[in-house]
């Protein structure tokens, strides 16, 4: 049946507001405009919404996730905001008191950040620490970055490490006083990670319907996810395609991991390449690796760590192994997508894409994720290859605490730079790279317009003249969205022609002070012309 939604706060475009929306039986917007001038094209029997006056934006597009690892920690041991190693091991008790667990069964958390253990000294856990809680299970604790973790001793054993273990390229297990610390690093954490029970197909269905729910009640209405992993992307691949067949609550675009040229010709060879799917799910771009990150300090800068002038960073991949890759889907006519944080990681990225790329004019619309440390010229080249920047501004509310100290205030100051890059003109859009971070959007909001810790610290904000106006930040999370899939002209806008995916906030955020951007709660969330979720206050 046809929708008319009356009596609202509608954000069109930067300037334009309008009061109703017409909704065809297809999720389609076909009229916006005045209450009276929506009404007039009402044919047929219609169902009404009265908003009340209440603020409507367009869908909210998380570009860069990982949503069934997020499935997977609502059901694992929940590790985020952890203050001190004291209260993560009073989590992993927890856990296994409400779960009961088998003995020996492998168990699993994310979300740890040593950063915030400041009675600890700010130190990574060691084996010790998790060997204090028990050794009846091997238990295996991701921090939040996902690029470092520790294992206790029961799962170091298992994986049959010893210090004499040689890692994979590109990977370490730390050692200390010729003793495994249970600190494993970058491409050498798979291998532990694999100790998991496997992942059954109703496991995977589980995991991801629980973070689609998830996802609809904060107003995510579509996602690019990193789900799809060498090992088991078809099993994944099925999951996802059964479970958005029966709900197709969310529009989900993958970005497929493959790290080696073999893997990913495979996948290539079984017709699966960058558009094919439908519109909730839908193959999209190469997913790599370039470094690691900034809070491990294995993010890959051009000069050593200003904190740690022994190292700096880390390359996960070398510069050949990254040009043939994206060489290889540059020919298959698949879009590329790169994760790079370092100053140095992102210069390699830049440079393959201009192998391939000579014109600049970008067609497969390639991209970098994440875009940390940055320099000018860095962020001019994203401008004239017209790459697109694959941002988190949620992550300022954690590395405001270190970046100064990482890499030095000058190079600081040209970091996280999401208005140089709305003023370059570069496609710039939004995401959280959760479960690193939770995926509220209005969050993410609150740091991009603000460039604030959740806190409200620091009270100037962290080089303000970075910050981005509301509609803009609303901008990156919708329009700019839909441009790094191709769908610019039919998602990511409240207009004629386009999806109806859209949020109904509590507070018109375009008026509200942005420092109190945090009141605002997502009230009700529409894919498609149809109500995923709604509060009880709508």
């Amino acid at each position: 049946m046809t929708t008319l939604i009356t009596g609202a706060h509608i954000y069109v475009e930067p300037g334009h507001f309008a009061q109703a929306l017409l909704i065809n039986d297809d999720g389609r917007i076909v009229a916006v405009g005045t209450d009276d001038e929506v009404k007039q094209k009402v044919k047929g029997s219609v169902k009404t919404w009265d908003a009340k006056g209440r603020t409507l934006v367009p869908g909210f597009n998380d570009t860069h996730m990982h949503l069934m690892s997020k499935g997977q920690l609502l059901a694992s041991i929940q590790l985020l905001g952890c203050q001190s190693i004291a209260e993560v091991q009073a989590r992993i008790r927890a856990f296994i008191e409400e779960t009961k667990p088998e003995p020996g069964t492998v168990l699993y958390g994310m979300g740890w950040n040593q950063d915030y253990f400041n009675e600890d000294g700010n130190r990574l856990m060691t084996r010790d620490d998790v060997d204090a809680v028990t050794t009846d299970y091997p238990i295996i604790l991701e921090r939040a970055c996902a690029h470092i973790l520790v294992a206790n001793t029961p799962a170091i054993e298992l994986a049959g490490l010893t210090p004499e273990s040689i890692p994979p390229e590109g990977g370490a297990y730390d050692v200390e006083n010729g003793r495994l610390t249970g600190i494993v690093r970058e491409n050498a954490c798979p291998a532990i990670l694999a100790l998991r029970p496997a992942v059954t197909l109703d496991d995977r269905k589980r995991m991801i319907r629980l973070a689609i729910t998830h996802a609809n009640r904060y107003g995510v209405t579509s996602v690019g996810t990193m789900d799809l992993r060498p090992a088991d992307w078809m099993d994944t691949w099925r999951a996802y395609s059964d479970v958005l067949k029966e709900t197709p609550n969310l529009r989900v675009n993958h970005q497929v991991n493959f790290m080696e040229p073999e893997g990913f010709k495979r996948f290539l060879s079984l017709g699966f390449k960058t558009g094919m799917g439908s519109d909730f799910n839908r193959i999209g771009p190469l997913k790599m690796f370039a470094d690691g990150s900034l809070g491990a300090r294995t993010a890959l800068l051009r000069g050593p760590y200003a904190d740690d002038p022994s190292t700096s960073g880390m390359a996960t991949l070398s510069v050949e192994d990254l040009d043939t890759m994206v060489g290889l889907a540059t020919a298959h006519q698949c879009q590329t997508i790169v994760h790079a944080i370092g100053d140095g990681a992102i210069e390699r990225v830049l440079d393959a894409y201009e192998k391939v790329d000579p014109s600049h004019e970008n067609p497969l619309r390639n991209g970098v994720v994440h875009v940390q440390i940055t320099d000018k010229p860095l962020l001019e080249r994203f401008q004239t290859q017209n790459v697109i920047a694959f941002t988190q501004p949620i992550f300022l509310h954690y590395d405001i605490q270190i970046a100064e100290s990482r890499v030095g205030k000058a190079m600081a100051s040209t970091s996280y730079a999401f208005k140089t890059l709305k003023t370059l003109g570069v496609h710039q859009s939004f995401g959280t790279d959760t479960p690193v971070e939770d995926l509220d959007p209005i969050a993410c909001l609150y740091c991009a317009v603000n460039r604030k810790r959740l806190d409200g610290t620091p009270l100037s904000g962290f080089y303000p003249n970075e910050c981005l106006s509301v509609e803009e930040a609303i901008d990156a999370y919708s329009l700019e969205g839909a441009y790094s899939t191709g769908d610019e002209a039919t998602k990511g806008r409240l207009k004629e022609g386009y999806v109806a995916d859209l949020v109904v906030l509590s507070e018109n955020i375009f008026t509200l002070p942005p420092t109190d951007l945090l009141k605002t709660e997502v009230l009700g969330t529409m894919v498609n012309g149809q109500w995923v979720y709604e509060a009880e206050s709508l």
